[in-house]
């Protein structure tokens, strides 16, 4: 694959694998409260023949000292514009959760630019037209932190911990803003398989919002169900990464490669 002029990491974007010979780049967006480094070791499993670079959102990590941002469609437009220079040769997308929404808003924003992905991967996230908000009111602390306990993919020691908790707490109420002030607006469906998955047990997501992603696309589509709840990808990442590879097989094989 074709390396972009001048370096690839930008504040927004990481890469944990080295695959200079990729026959096409895998963008991976994070969760709410979620961080780039949560794809690091599906950035190993899929080298070298995937190439996987993982967004940074603001506000986390090294980038902490940037605003967090709370308007999804915004974010998106950034995005989009960071993300452009990475989108010449082959590229697919992988959301989780929040992550899903914003790759299916970035998807549509690059195919407006004449750059459409070969695949979108939608994970733990029902269709944007089924879109639901979360909270009905601000959540305060305690709300969040539930929250995070329910849901798994959060190391326990963190939520124990006062200090790692105040730092991450801010960053889950805006990310939750934007899922919460997110309106899906109707407008033209990808041309891209959309494959969705989702944890047999994650209550977030029921069966008919997943099958909904079907509306989103004039590609392919597949659902499939895994073991475990909101956070299936963490137990079942062998499973996920074989997923993943065969998907953008097949994708790639459509288009003639």
């Amino acid at each position: 694959m074709a390396q972009p002029a001048g370096p690839l990491d930008s504040p927004w974007t990481r890469r944990y694998a080295s695959a200079p010979d990729a026959s096409v780049r895998l963008v991976c967006l994070p969760h709410a409260g979620g961080s780039a480094p949560f794809y690091n070791e599906l950035a190993k499993a899929l080298s070298p023949d995937v190439e996987v670079v993982a967004v940074q959102y603001p506000g986390r990590l090294e980038r902490w000292r940037d605003p967090l941002m709370e308007n999804l469609a915004e974010l998106a437009d950034v995005l989009t514009g960071e993300l452009l220079p990475l989108t010449e040769g082959d590229f697919a997308l992988f959301g989780h959760s929040l992550g899903t929404t914003v790759a299916f808003e970035v998807a549509r924003r690059l195919q407006a630019r004449g750059r459409t992905p070969v695949h979108l991967f939608a994970s733990g996230r029902g269709a944007p037209s089924r879109h639901r908000r979360e909270f009905a009111t601000r959540p305060d602390d305690r709300t969040l932190l539930q929250l995070m306990r329910g849901l798994g993919g959060t190391d326990p020691r963190v939520l124990e911990d006062e200090e790692l908790m105040r730092l991450a707490l801010p960053v889950l109420r805006a990310d939750y803003t934007l899922l919460d002030s997110y309106r899906y607006v109707p407008g033209p469906p990808l041309d891209c398989p959309v494959t969705a998955l989702n944890g047999k047990e994650d209550h977030k997501v029921t069966p008919a919002d997943a099958e909904a992603w079907r509306e989103h696309t004039t590609g392919s589509f597949d659902s499939l169900v895994f073991p475990g709840g909101h956070f299936y990808l963490v137990d079942q990442r062998a499973e996920v990464t074989g997923t993943i590879t065969a998907r953008l097989a097949d994708s790639r094989d459509r288009h003639g490669h």
